[in-house]
This record gives C-alpha cells, structure tokens and sequence, in this order.
C-alpha cells in the first residue's frame, strides 16, 4: 500500500512572525514551506547589502533557525550577535549566508548549504531572487527603502506601495504555492512585511488560483505609523486588497495583553488590534494566541535588551493552522 502523501503548508511572511508560525508547525505532519520577502534593508542586513551587493540574509536566516532540528548551539550560533569590533551589530547567520552566496555565486546555493548544516525539516525560498527595494508614495512624498517606510507615517495617507525594480517570482515558490494544500500569510510587520512578497509578480496570481486552504493571521498589535486603530476587519481587507482575492480563514487574538504590555506599546502609540470589527466571509477562528513567555529583544547600536514584547504563542497558533489545514501533531518531539 503506497504511503499517504504528507500535506504541504507554505507560510508567507517575513521576520519574526514567520519564525513564530513555522516554529509551530514543524511538530505537526506537514511539509513545510517558508516564502520570505526579499525587501529588509535595515540593521545587519541593510549594511550587507550595500556594502557587498548580496540579497538581504536576516529574514531568511530566521526562518532556516526556525526550521532546525540541529543542536542548540548551532541555532544559538546563527543568532549570535557580534557587540563590538568592525562586525558590531552583525549576526552570524547573516555572514554566513552572505559568504555562501558570495561563495557559491547564487543566493539560492547559500540558503541550500546552510540548510543543510542546520538540518531544516521544510524549505526555506526567497519570493525573489531579484535585487529590489520597497517604494512608497506616501502623499506627495516617494519614500525609498524597507528601512525608513517603517518610520514613515503614513496612515490614510498611502498611495501606492510597490518594489523597484519589478520583481520577478522565484519560480521554486510558485512551484510551493500550486502544490500547496494550506497557505498561510503573515503575521509580521504588515506593509513592510506580508504585503511586500503580494507585491512580487505572480505571487498574488499563484495564491488566487491555488486551490489550498488560503488564511490569513492577524498581528496581535497595531502599528502608529501605518495602522493606527485597525482592526481585524481592517487588516483582513488590507491585504485582501493586495491579494487582490479573498481569503478562506482569518485567526485573530481576542485577548488584551497585560497592563504592563499595553502601556509600554502604548507610549509608541500602538494598541491591540481590535476584535469588535471583524471580516464578512472567511471562516473565522478567534481565541487567546498570545504567548505567555517573557521575550527579550535588542535594538540595534544598543548594549541592554528590554523584555518583552507582545508575541503570538507557537503552539497556540500552530494548532488553530493545522486543524483549518487537517494535519496532526507529531508523536515524537523535534528539538526546541
């Protein structure tokens, strides 16, 4: 008797909320693939880019540790972070893929290889292997880079979003997505983020003709400076709208984060998305996805690390996913 086919779920995002979903997924029975933006232009990656003409390495990175089966030391390893010297503020795992495809001459070899040495369950493919860099016209103002659209305000005032030059899909996360039998897109920072892989032609194209289960993950938190007072309503048609088509489920939070969380977001002036508005249409799957384990993070050029941030729990999320996709948890436990 042939063996049953295990199902495909491709997640499209960028950065840390990617790193949370595939994190999750991978203790389920799942072939998994990760679709990564290809548009980072701050920080360690940012540097890279300009100083040695490399596609952006941090997202990738992130998501290559999220899919590792390998020891602790060698996940710990590829975050690691240099805090002093020429490499300050560098991340290992950056270099070494910019090395790799310094090396091999193809972005796509260094992503391989690394895989390899991390021993990934899943894929890890960039949306584009073309060079480009996130657009805004934001009023009358046109706003360059990844790096200063998120600091841009920009509420009600976006025109248009688009990347420069036009980025063609990588054909191997076509390939992902018309074999998918689950899609999930974000969360994550979410015109910076989500929205720049719908902005890769074809990619949008490939998702509205793919018969797999299309959802949606709403962010836990708004953003001052581009979504200001959203809702789940608001985001779900935000990027229906870049989708240019319809998704078949959102999952969205429904619990506030702590006192002590709120107003530390709230002197940014962010706020939980708002669960009072919600979309017409997709299957809806609200619950408390927040994670209850302390987080630390470090700003660039900044010796301390400030705890937490508000994130989406792992498992929580990866099990809303895998009952909407119908696969099932693994019996034996993956490295953590």
């Amino acid at each position: 008797m042939a063996k049953k086919k295990r199902k495909s779920v491709v997640v499209i995002g960028a950065g840390a909320g990617t790193f949370t979903v595939l994190s999750g997924l991978k203790k389920y029975h799942a072939d998994l693939t990760a679709i990564v933006a290809m548009t980072d232009s701050g920080g360690s990656t940012g540097m890279l880019r300009d100083e040695l003409g490399v596609l952006p390495p941090g997202d990738v990175a992130r998501c290559l540790v999220a899919l590792s089966t390998s020891d602790k030391l060698m996940r710990t390893l590829m975050d690691y972070r240099f805090d002093n010297g020429n490499l300050k503020d560098h991340r290992f795992g950056n270099l070494l893929l910019s090395a790799l495809e310094k090396t091999t001459g193809s972005f796509e070899r260094a992503v391989e290889r690394v895989g390899d040495i991390l021993r990934i369950e899943g894929r890890v493919i960039p949306s584009t292997l073309d060079k480009v860099h996130l657009m805004a016209k934001v009023g009358k103002r046109i706003i360059r880079s990844e790096e200063k659209i998120q600091m841009t305000k920009m509420n009600g005032s976006l025109e248009r979003l688009w990347l420069e030059p036009v980025a063609r899909a990588n054909p191997k996360a076509l390939q992902a997505i018309r074999e998918a039998d689950g899609i999930v897109i974000g969360p994550g920072g979410f015109y910076t983020g989500i929205v720049t892989n719908l902005l890769v032609r074809g990619i949008p194209e490939a998702i509205r003709k793919s018969k797999a289960k299309k959802m949606f993950v709403c962010n836990l938190m708004t953003k001052m400076e581009h979504t200001r007072n959203y809702s789940v309503a608001d985001y779900t048609a935000a990027v229906e709208k870049f989708l240019g088509g319809a998704v078949d489920a959102v999952v969205y939070n429904n619990r506030k984060p702590s006192a002590r969380l709120l107003k530390r977001y709230a002197r940014e002036g962010d706020s939980p998305t708002s669960w009072s508005s919600l979309p017409e249409g997709p299957e809806l799957v609200g619950a408390n996805f927040l994670s209850e384990r302390e987080t630390t993070f470090q700003k660039i050029g900044t010796p301390s690390k400030e705890a937490s941030l508000v994130r989406h729990d792992p498992a929580r999320l990866a099990a809303a996913i895998a009952k909407l996709v119908g696969v099932k948890k693994k019996k034996k436990p993956v490295a953590r």
